[in-house]
């Protein structure tokens, strides 16, 4: 439960947080670079003062103290509060997208399975090393307006695309996933958010990894089943189409 008159110190900031992933290992000692990152450390500020106090009860003064910056250095970058939320979101949530897809790649792993379980177990890895996040793109969110809850959708597809194999991949993970039809795809994203979300708001963000298995397990028996049913539908469509001839 968030408190309105939490201290707004209270979440120290991690120069390891996402938000800071394209600048320099040691940026924050660094008084240059340290004062070229005022968006960067404004986001990440807005994700620490939200998940302390709530999306409602977060106000510019807050986040100007966390980061470190003036009002005026704030209001050079966004609008008003909500536009410095919607930044962290949108910034929050490629940044996710982003390393997910890269740490596919990397595995070189060819079966879906393989390559499914490689995702999961980054998306949390992800998100328990950045719970001030976590809490802000997957719970608070849901309290932030209209605008807010509309990006949000336009990024759940994003998450859905990682699913989505290579459209001429002959790898057997692109063969495979390409017979699971586009609503089991959106399920599943959907299911692991919601069960995601409850974690949180349960346990905290850095127990997250705690998941893997349940998530993994969700994952495969969603494919596995859209792809049965994509056969299903296969063969009714050709036993239509020869009655027809």
């Amino acid at each position: 439960m968030h408190s309105p008159t939490a201290p707004r110190q209270g979440f120290r900031r991690n120069p390891r947080s996402l938000f800071f992933r394209a600048l320099p290992l040691g940026w924050e000692k660094d008084r240059k670079a340290f004062a070229g990152a005022q968006r960067e450390r404004l986001l990440e500020a807005m994700s620490r003062a939200v998940a302390a106090r709530g999306y409602a009860n977060v106000t510019v003064a807050d986040v100007v103290g966390l980061a470190g910056v003036s009002r005026t250095t704030f209001y050079d970058h966004f609008r008003d509060k909500e536009h410095c939320f919607l930044g962290t979101y949108i910034e929050g949530s490629r940044a996710l997208v982003e390393e997910i897809a890269a740490a596919i790649r990397a595995s070189g792993e060819a079966d879906w399975h393989d390559r499914v379980r490689t995702g999961i177990e980054r998306y949390l890895e992800l998100l328990g090393s950045n719970p001030n996040l976590a809490r802000a793109i997957l719970v608070d969110v849901l309290g932030a307006g209209p605008t807010a809850v509309e990006l949000r959708r336009q990024v759940f597809s994003s998450f859905v695309d990682l699913f989505r194999p290579s459209p001429h991949g002959r790898r057997p993970a692109d063969v495979a996933m390409r017979r699971v039809p586009e609503p089991y795809l959106r399920g599943l994203v959907g299911g692991i958010a919601e069960l995601v979300q409850e974690h949180i708001v349960a346990h905290g963000a850095e127990t997250l990894p705690e998941l893997e298995d349940t998530l993994v397990g969700l994952a495969f028996s969603i494919v596995e089943l859209g792809t049965r049913q994509a056969g299903r539908d296969g063969r009714r469509r050709r036993s239509r189409s020869r009655s027809a001839s």
